[in-house]
């Protein structure tokens, strides 16, 4: 009895330390690939430098035809120490995100008596389909000085066959004058 015993505890062993293995090997399994095709990154390469001209230029009509449309979310979320003073200073329900949004930069775009320009570096794209992510490292160029730097994002999305930007959100660190 105690032999059987014996063989069905290294058997139950054997059997669990496999069942283990198969999870294991299960959970350290690569996820599923993203959806992504060299045609496409380039045509998001290409926004992304459409983007850059259209701005050089002043031209609003040609930025705007990179959007979804004019109301996406276009915001450089104020830093959470500056929050905290704005609210103790003016307006205790400030959430750091300013309502401008694309509206306000296309204005500014068009009413800039200076050159402007945005220099992207470190530019990354990632797609899954007909939803794509863009994240670079930028700085604003105004009257040929960088006012501002940081980390730039895009969610961009497939419409038509035309990839079109529906977010940008970015960092901002003024430069020191």
């Amino acid at each position: 009895m105690l032999s059987k015993l014996k063989s069905f505890n290294m058997r139950t062993r054997r059997a669990i330390t496999v069942v283990c293995m198969l999870f294991a090997s299960a959970a350290l399994a690569a996820p599923p690939k993203a959806v992504s095709t060299p045609e496409d990154v380039a045509a998001i390469t290409a926004v992304t430098e459409q983007f850059q001209a259209a701005l050089k230029a002043k031209d609003v009509k040609a930025l705007s035809s990179l959007m979804l449309n004019s109301n996406i979310l276009w915001a450089s979320p104020l830093s959470d120490r500056r929050v905290q003073q704005v609210r103790a200073e003016l307006d205790p329900n400030a959430d750091g995100v300013s309502a401008g949004g694309y509206h306000g930069f296309a204005q500014f775009v068009k009413t800039a008596k200076v050159p402007v320009e945005e220099r992207f570096y470190n530019v990354k794209i990632t797609q899954d389909a007909d939803l794509a992510w863009v994240m670079f490292d930028y700085e604003f160029v105004y009257d040929g000085k960088v006012e501002n730097y940081g980390v730039e994002t895009w969610q961009m999305v497939k419409r038509g066959g035309q990839w079109k930007i529906f977010s940008v959100v970015w960092s901002t660190h003024l430069t020191e004058k």
